[in-house]
């Protein structure tokens, strides 16, 4: 007989070694023996789904209360996370506002990645945003989550697959929103950094009436505004290297990518300048448009193009560029908000076994974020190939082209156009309908579940290949290929795109033409119905033995949209990221907690998975915790996990970016402008061959309170990923030679030079392995000074022993303390150090909490021990940063409440009380000259202020 999907999911977890196998063992031990008299009160913990008398289980799990919450200071949930020790390498920041997933925050346990942490909501999934992250990483938007609603949030630091499903393998975030409220509560806080800008506006009220046990019925509202300003790069113009790419005062070499954009950078070679770099048809060497000395072979002169007529910024490239700071000028720190969230609860007690229940949240945010203005060179991929742009030309008769009776190359930076910006509109939607009862001893949970994530992005400032190749040189074939575009069709004949000094006699209509608004939508669905139940059986030495099961069927659905003109690769320096794809999944799962002593406490949990699109999975978890004394707990845990090939991965769709690389081979030429990092495009394409990824975790602790007023607990944990789905390293497919080049760009100087990568060719695979160990460790002391009690010291600390990830060749790379690895968003690095501490002090009407959060020193080296040595050079060849290492940082905030009135509370906080300025770092793309770790250290000291009053 033909097995079906269900009973191939049944058979395993009623096989006698399976969770319920091991209830049904020891049922009968004690099953004669009383039951306990009182009412136990039980507490839901995420990771189990039996509620317990007690909070620790054999799991490690994070609670941040709403008290926490409100001596962090911050104002929005993601920023809290984002800060926490066990967040790594793969978090999404809201400040990187050019990247795939501009708009959203995300966070990444133990640094592997965003995609492999799974986002709750009381317990229930969300729809992940609609844009993947580097364009293939899903994950859950942490900005929709409303601050004023939240009970508490629980962080789940062990894999969690054998309960919750895919992406749980690094852990889960369960946000508890409050269940039941009543009154008002209205809450209005605005902050202002010490620069006078970045205004966070933040109102909300929350409203509850109804009383469970009286009324029978309880319905919670809340709403909460929020308005942040844009940050410019400009306006901390006094904060050093803070967003500057021309870093020649601290170093490094206008020949370089970070000396200054406009710089000529090599033979056959130069960066985009204000005013325009022009190559010499004969001698291939660039010239600056505005030069007027001897040597440059130009035919025409333009005095008005001298450099000073455009930027007062210090010159001296000693190859004649026209250097400006174009991040400084055009880009932020801190793209601009406007968001609205709505949650509500309704409760309404049917009978008194039976309770009916609704959730509602919607979410509405619009972000706009800037960057400097486009070249005309840069090079793009799309999935038919890379597009080299490296030939753009003025033409030979171009009223601008000092080579006036030859076309000459072109390197220039559109600041006519503009920044180009990025306009962000998300829509969230979650609504749960469920009922919660008893029948038979069985405690019942049963939901349905719909949530969507609807993105719109809308580009402004970006260049049209056609059009921009058209207006410059038009050749009989440019104009054909500009041909196919209604706006160019209709613009005058012989219209030109005139440049720097002359832009000025451009039309409205040829910018139209030139560079049009474009867009494209995403959306996400999650539709769920689910059941699960609990109950106690029987009786052993510790009490009853804990039962649970459930089931659930949901389907999943993302899309995304090519920005328009990236499908071809029309869009000069724009990737494309496009993804289209549905799956069914169904899961059964069930969990037995048994007492088999006073002492001793084991569990176990097995899951079983079915994806349309990726097959079955089985995933179990065991687990112990051993108090042989009232003050004391060793607790550990195993368990197996998976991670299905999301849409943008294994579906129908593709992935060009950029990322950074050096050029092994130009380099070993001696071509010098290779040997640093640069940005290359690389060319992705999903495969669905692809197989999910495998993980298994170990987690072991001890939980100590040696004294009243002593809590200590440490955790020993590793994480084995196998199977991992990722981008192939770029230095490694440009070691393979699987890359496209431009060989008109050779240094003609150098024999053999076979010129600049245009792209790297990549697909997504399935790594061999990664493995992530580590410990953690946190310490809570109360204590008094003299007279004064209320005293509280919190440290939580995290230490990466190894990041290690193996591909399939076999090579090694660790990852723990260096700037790599780079393939993930923002190359941020990961750090093996991170530490929260907080001393706080609260009595009476008051409460003062002191923060520090620490992130370790960094190698400025792509992994441990690099045979390429230090990623990153000053411009007398030494390691850059000096000793090729990123210093630590730390900030320290701080925050004061106070109950004025009873039902008034005034509060207060200071982000960055010191006022530290964040580490250079030359390697990052996520920010500019800093970590994006370290974006406080970039902002600076932020002050913020609010009220809250309780009707």
């Amino acid at each position: 007989m033909k097995e079906t999907v269900l009973s191939r999911l049944l058979r395993p977890l009623f096989a006698g070694g399976s969770a319920l196998g091991l209830a049904a063992l020891v049922l009968p031990v004690h099953a004669q023996q009383a039951q306990p008299t009182g009412p136990i009160a039980r507490v839901e913990v995420t990771g189990t789904l039996i509620r317990r008398a007690e909070a620790e289980t054999s799991s490690s799990v994070l609670t941040l209360n709403r008290a926490d919450i409100e001596r962090s200071g911050k104002t929005t949930v993601a920023e809290l996370l984002q800060t926490l020790a066990v967040d790594n390498q793969g978090s999404v920041p809201m400040s990187f506002g050019s990247g795939f997933a501009a708009g959203a925050s995300g966070i990444s346990l133990r640094g592997l990645g965003a995609a492999s942490t799974l986002v709750l909501i009381n317990g229930r999934r969300v729809a992940p945003y609609g844009l993947a992250d580097d364009g293939q990483k899903m994950f859950a938007d942490l900005n929709i989550i409303p601050s004023e609603a939240i009970e508490r949030v629980e962080v789940l630091k062990t894999g969690a697959s054998s309960l919750y499903g895919s992406d749980a393998i690094a852990g889960v975030v369960n946000v508890i929103l409050r269940r039941d409220f009543t009154g008002t509560s209205a809450r209005a806080s605005y902050g202002q950094s010490e620069e006078g800008d970045g205004n966070d506006t933040v109102v909300a009220v929350a409203h509850g009436f109804g009383d469970i046990d009286n009324d029978r019925f309880n319905v919670l509202m809340s709403l909460e505004y929020g308005k942040r300003d844009e940050i410019w790069y400009r306006d901390r113009a006094d904060r050093g290297h803070i967003g500057r790419v021309d870093l020649r005062n601290w170093g490094y070499s206008a020949q370089q990518a970070l000396g200054g954009t406009g710089a000529i950078i090599d033979t056959n070679l130069a960066g985009s300048a204000i005013n325009g770099n022009v190559r010499n048809p004969a001698t291939l060497e660039y010239h600056n448009r505005g030069n007027l000395g001897p040597g440059t072979g130009f035919t025409r002169l333009f005095p008005a193009a001298a450099c000073p007529n455009f930027t007062s910024h210090p010159q001296g490239d000693p190859l004649g560029g026209c250097l400006i700071d174009s991040t400084l000028v055009y880009n932020q720190i801190q793209p601009s908000q406007e968001r609205l969230n709505f949650f509500a609860r309704g409760t309404m007690q049917l009978n008194p076994t039976w309770q009916v229940y609704g959730e509602l949240n919607l979410y509405n945010s619009e972000s706009e974020s800037f960057t400097t203005p486009s070249g005309v060179n840069a090079n793009v991929g799309f999935p038919g190939g890379p597009v080299s742009n490296a030939a753009v030309a003025l033409g030979a008769a171009h009223p601008d082209n000092p080579y006036f009776g030859s076309a000459a190359r072109l390197r220039y930076l559109a600041a006519d156009v503009g920044p180009r910006g990025s306009s962000i509109e998300s829509d969230f939607i979650r609504f749960v309908a469920g009922a919660k009862g008893q029948v038979a001893g069985w405690e019942i949970d049963t939901g349905l579940l719909f949530s969507q994530n609807e993105v719109s992005n809308e580009r402004t400032g970006f260049l049209q290949r056609d059009v921009a190749f058209a207006l410059l040189n038009p050749t009989l074939a440019n104009m054909a290929a500009a041909a196919q575009n209604p706006a160019y069709l209709g613009l005058p004949q012989g219209t030109i795109w005139r440049i720097a000094e002359n832009a000025g006699l451009n039309s409205p209509a040829m910018y139209a033409a030139l560079s049009p608004t474009i867009s494209n939508d995403a959306r996400t669905r999650v539709a769920q119905i689910d059941l699960k139940g609990t109950r106690d059986f029987g009786q052993l030495a510790g009490g009853p033995i804990g039962v649970a099961v459930g089931g659930e069927f949901r389907r999943e659905e993302a899309r995304l949209e090519p920005t328009s003109g990236t499908e071809r690769g029309n869009i000069i320096g724009l990737g494309y990221s496009a993804y289209d794809g549905a799956r069914n999944v169904g899961a059964l799962y069930a969990e037995v907690l048994a007492p088999v002593h006073k002492t001793v406490e084991l569990s176990a949990a097995l899951r079983g998975d079915h994806y349309s699109d990726a097959g079955d999975s089985y995933t179990p978890k065991f687990g112990f915790k051993w108090s042989p004394v009232k003050s004391f707990a060793a607790r550990g845990t195993y368990a197996r996990g998976f991670r299905a090939p999301s849409t943008a991965e294994n579906g129908v769709g593709g992935l060009a970016a950029f990322s950074t690389a050096t050029d092994p081979l130009r380099c070993g030429l001696g071509v010098e402008s290779a040997c640093d990092p640069a940005s290359v495009a690389i060319i992705t394409s999903p495969n669905p061959a692809l197989s999910p990824e495998k993980a298994r975790t170990i987690n072991l602790g001890v939980i100590w309170d040696p004294y009243p007023r002593t809590n200590i607990a440490v955790d020993v944990w590793e994480i084995k990923r196998k199977n991992e789905i990722n981008q192939e390293q770029i230095d490694a497919a440009i070691a393979g030679g699987r890359v496209a080049r431009d060989p008109t760009t050779a240094d003609p100087g150098i024999p053999g030079d076979p010129g600049q990568i245009t792209a790297v060719l990549a697909s997504y695979v399935n790594s061999a392995q990664s493995e992530v160990r580590g410990v953690d460790v946190e310490f809570r002391q109360g204590f008094s000074v003299g007279r004064v009690s209320g005293f509280v010291l919190d440290t939580k600390w995290t230490h990466l022993f190894r990041w290690l990830r193996t591909e399939q060749d076999g090579t090694s790379r660790d990852f723990a303390g260096t700037h790599g690895n780079c393939d993930v968003t923002n190359c941020i690095g990961t750090p093996d150090d991170r530490v929260n501490f907080r001393l706080s002090w609260e009595r009476d009407v008051w409460k003062v909490s002191a923060n520090l959060n620490f992130r370790g020193n960094l190698k400025n080296t792509f992994f441990e021990n690099d045979p390429e040595g230090c990623a990153s050079h000053f411009a007398n060849g030494e390691d850059a940063p000096t000793g090729c290492e990123l210093p630590s940082f730390t900030t320290v905030d701080l925050t004061l409440r106070w109950m004025a009135m009873p039902k008034l509370e005034v509060f207060g906080s200071v982000q960055n009380l010191f006022d530290e300025i964040a580490p250079l770092d030359p390697l990052t793309y996520g920010a500019q000259a800093f970590n994006p770790l370290d974006t406080q250290g970039a902002i600076g000291r932020f002050f913020n202020v609010g009220v809250r009053y309780r009707f």
